[in-house]
Formats: structure tokens, sequence, C-alpha cells
């Protein structure tokens, strides 16, 4: 199996909290991302005491309590599933502070880290506070749910967005990629993809490659699937009769979304 592509786990961390993905700067190729999935059943707690990193915890599905000692929000998320395509409730905890997340009903929460040095306020960022965007023509359309974009100054690091790309149509292309620190034409950034699909038995296509063919990898991705970016282009497929959920998490030295089209694909955008 590619070393960029991580499949679930069940890893009970404690009763009622399990682990389904742990991506760390430790166990890949990344060194500004980390990345974890985390199921809790009603009633069940996590917590965790922030070091150098900033966190974005996600409410993927289900509701939760996110408390970082100073301040509290209680009940949020909207949505028990990702495919009723509405944005949900975040909050953003800057580095050096300790929080719990509290099950509310059952849950899947994301956290998404970086490294951090500038201690920020915690944010609840709502739903509503979601930009929403719809991208692309033809067969190429997806929408965005902007979480944490580079336009909010909200974080020191992260970057962090929701995607929904239709049945039939491709995303994150033409194929762009984030690997070079040579602003104002390109940003630096690593990146990974947490992938659901709907009806869950589907599968998506996504390659991740660079221009000297250093990485180049095409991968059968599958529900629940995390994919590992640390440099390259890396387009998402849909096949006719799924619906894709991808949540990215983005960081690198400096946090700017500046991408760089691969020249060979460019084209398709002048049709």
């Amino acid at each position: 199996m590619s070393h960029l592509l991580r499949k679930p786990q069940a890893v009970e961390l404690s009763q009622g909290v399990k682990v389904v993905h742990e991506v760390k700067t430790s166990n890949s190729d990344l060194q500004y991302v980390e990345f974890k999935v985390i199921d809790l059943a009603p009633g069940a707690r996590y917590s965790e005491e922030l070091t150098k990193k900033e966190c974005c915890i996600v409410a993927v599905t289900g509701k939760i309590t996110v408390s970082d000692r100073d301040v509290t929000f209680e009940n949020i998320g909207t949505r028990d599933s990702v495919f009723e395509k509405k944005p949900t409730d975040s909050v953003y905890v800057s580095n050096d502070r300790t929080f719990e997340v509290t099950a509310v009903t059952k849950a899947r929460i994301a956290l998404c880290y970086s490294p951090s040095e500038k201690q920020l306020p915690t944010k609840l960022i709502k739903a509503e506070d979601n930009g929403i965007e719809h991208r692309g023509k033809f067969s190429n359309k997806r929408t965005v749910h902007n979480i944490l974009p580079d336009s909010d100054p909200s974080a020191n690091s992260l970057l962090v967005v929701e995607v929904y790309t239709e049945s039939g149509n491709w995303s994150s292309y033409p194929p762009h990629k984030h690997d070079q620190d040579n602003l104002p034409e390109e940003s630096f950034l690593e990146e990974t993809y947490y992938h659901e699909l709907d009806p869950a038995q589907g599968f998506v296509f996504q390659r991740v490659y660079t221009d000297d063919r250093s990485i180049d990898e095409t991968m059968t991705v599958e529900n629940e699937n995390v994919v590992i970016v640390p440099a390259g282009y890396h387009p998402v497929g849909v096949p006719d009769g799924y619906t894709s959920y991808y949540l990215n998490v983005m960081a690198g030295p400096v946090r700017k979304w500046k991408f760089h089209n691969d020249p060979d694909h460019e084209w398709i955008l002048e049709r």
C-alpha cells in the first residue's frame, strides 16, 4: 500500500474514545501538518495539552462541548452526516493551552495541528461564519466550506477547508501544487485529505505527483481514508454514482495559499 495512503484504525484510547487516524510528523513525511480523527461515545471525553502547536477542532459529525479551561463552547456541531452538506462548527485553540472535548451525542471530531509560537485567543468558528464557494465548471465542479482560510487571521499557521465534489466530477483540478516557498508566485504548504464517500462503499482516485516524478502515486481511496500530500500535484477524481467529501488541512512556513497549476493541464481553464 502507498505510504501516502492511510486506512482507518479502531484504536481504543479510553472508554468511549477511539482513534480513527493519527498522522504525526514522526510517522509521515510531514513537518508542518498533523491530523487526528477521533470517535466519541455520548458522554466520553478527550483532552490534550498543546505545546508549541495550535489546533482546530472540527465537529465533523454529532454535537460536542469544547473547553480550554478559560472558555467553554457548549453543544456545538450541526450535522449527523457530512453529506447533509451544511457547514459545521469548529474551535481554534492556540499553542500552550489544554483543551477538552466532551461528546453530547455520538460524535466524530477532526483535530488539525500545525506548529505555533504566538499564542492567540481561543475562538469558536461558527458554521454560519464559514465562507461557501462554488468552484469550477463543466466536470470540475465542487463546493467549498472555508473553516480557516488564509484571509482569517485567527490562526498562526493552520488552513482548514471542507470540499464536496459531485458524481463524475474532478476536484483539486486542474492539478495544482503548493510546494515551493516562492511567494508571491507560490507558497509551501503541506496537506492532508480526509475522505468520506456517499454511498460509503464508494471510492475515488487521487494522484500525488511532482514535476520530477520523485513522487508519483495514484491511489484508490475509500471511505474514511486519509491521503498525505508532502509535495506535488494532487487531483481527485470521483466516479459516477458517488459523492465525495474531504477535509483539508494545510500548513507551512507562511500562512498563505498560493498554488501553481500543472502547465500540461492548465489549458482546460481556457475552455
